[in-house]
């Protein structure tokens, strides 16, 4: 599968490649990301949840890089989800901010059935990149990602299925916080 998704940040490019180039920062934005951590100057290991609350984990290596312009990386090994993928950020036409382009190849576990089963539970791969970018500039231009009342606790509340009407939160609600 190939998906292509492009936002732009009202930051410069050599600001956006710097946090996207500390690849320890790309959980805070990426739904689905675990943990991704350095194991070498151009390598890292990565962790995802998967579908049925399960997870799945590769290594990666930088394969192309050029600063405040392009990163490009493959996984390595055994995969759990083999990929690939170009990052490339560009200057906007306003002088001020950045154009994130995103090219992400990979393998969806279990195929065509695989996917049937993730769209089936609300996981559709191009909302996802999306949602991901919307994030990202949340991230970049505010600091946080922005949540709303009915779902402050972020990517932990996933595991609230089935959703509801967005509405406050009752005192017990709070009190339990995400994990209950």
């Amino acid at each position: 599968m190939e998906l292509t998704a492009t936002t732009t940040i009202r930051k410069p490019a050599p600001e956006v490649y710097a946090f996207w180039r500390d690849l320890e920062n790309l959980p805070t934005f990426m739904a689905h990301l675990e943990e991704v951590r350095a194991t070498g100057d151009r390598t890292s290991h990565w962790s995802a949840a998967a579908p049925f609350g399960t997870s799945v984990a590769w290594d990666a290596e930088i394969i192309e890089e050029v600063p405040a312009d392009k990163i490009a990386w493959r996984s390595t090994g055994d995969a759990d989800v083999p990929n690939a993928g170009t990052v490339r950020f560009v200057p906007a036409p306003d002088g001020v901010s950045t154009e994130v382009h995103v090219v992400l190849v990979y393998e969806i576990p279990g195929g065509a059935v695989g996917k049937a089963v993730a769209k089936y539970f609300g996981e559709e791969p191009h909302q996802q990149l999306d949602d991901d970018l919307r994030r990202l500039k949340q991230v970049l231009e505010t600091g946080e990602v922005v949540r709303s009342d009915g779902a402050p606790w972020g990517k932990r509340a996933r595991k609230e299925f089935p959703q509801r009407p967005a509405q406050p939160l009752s005192d017990a609600e709070l009190e339990k916080g995400a994990d209950a």
